[in-house]
């Protein structure tokens, strides 16, 4: 199964980003015209978180969830596997990092395909055969070559944005609080409909571009029963660890091959499609590759 553009998520992409964009211009215009200062504190956290988000992307994600950089020489095999599918994705070898959870899981970030990781957990190292970490790795290395990390940057960039204007709000308005008050409101209103619109959109084009970093994984690896074999193991280690684990965990749901289940609201919002439906569509897959 040869690699396939994927114009369906690169339109969707397109259209989040359009989007995005124009929430960026009525956020600015709303801070200028009803806060004192505005477009200035605007401009200034505008560019630089962006910088920050941008060049640090992975540096900060990785961080935040404890994974650790490790080398060939601390885990030989999980290099191995991620330079060799590497290969067959006509990528640049990712920085491969380990994070010390039971919490089988694994996720990519980077801002472009040339400063991009790969990063899995304990658990998931312990609880997959090869030919199912190969899918999960190559799963992650198709987010790298769709760029969806990228989106989901600037998504969650705005969405800090939208957060510091609201809890900081008042700071923002300046001396003379009765006199700012109303400008404060405002403010803090407008980021509160940019925070929802950005969570939505968000979810929107996460749903989708789970579906087709799956289909990458098979074209990678031309083995789509491995990884929806990882997928069900994956769902169904997930259930057994202890609540406390999954909080601390569930922020960063939106990178994880697997999403941490958070009661119905949070299955209601989540950032991925149900298990089900995407071993159903890797079953096609591999219907479909049989029949060539």
């Amino acid at each position: 199964m040869d690699w396939q553009p994927d114009w369906g998520l690169r339109a969707r992409m397109f259209v989040t980003m359009f989007l995005l964009f124009a929430l960026y211009i009525v956020f600015a215009g709303v801070l200028t015209a009803y806060m004192q200062g505005g477009i200035v504190l605007f401009a200034l956290f505008f560019g630089g978180f962006s910088l920050v988000q941008y060049y640090f992307s992975d540096t900060l994600t990785l961080k935040s969830m404890g994974a650790k950089t490790v080398s060939a020489d601390e885990y030989p095999q999980l290099h191995s596997s991620v330079e060799r599918l590497s290969q067959q994705a006509d990528l640049p070898k990712p920085k491969v990092a380990v994070v010390d959870s039971k919490v089988p899981n694994a996720f990519a970030t980077g801002r472009n395909q040339k400063n991009a990781a790969v990063a899995v957990t304990s658990g998931l190292l312990n609880s997959l055969n090869q030919e199912e970490l190969d899918g999960v790795l190559a799963h992650e290395l198709a987010h790298v070559k769709n760029r969806d990390m990228m989106v989901m940057t600037i998504a969650s960039f705005l969405s800090t944005i939208a957060f510091m204007i609201v809890r900081w709000g008042a700071f923002f308005g300046g001396g003379g609080r009765n006199k700012n008050q109303g400008g404060v409101m405002v403010a803090i209103l407008v980021s509160l409909v940019v925070w929802i619109i950005s969570y939505l959109l968000i979810r929107a084009l996460s749903r989708y571009r789970e579906f087709a970093a799956d289909r990458g994984a098979a074209a990678i690896t031309g083995n789509p029963s491995a990884l929806a074999s990882a997928l069900m193991k994956i769902s169904g280690e997930v259930d057994k660890v202890p609540d406390k684990d999954l909080r601390e965990e569930a922020e960063m749901n939106a990178f994880f091959i697997i999403p941490i289940k958070s009661g119905i609201v949070g299955q209601l919002f989540s950032t991925h499609p149900s298990t089900e439906r995407r071993v159903e569509q890797l079953r096609d897959l591999e219907r479909e590759m049989e029949g060539f």
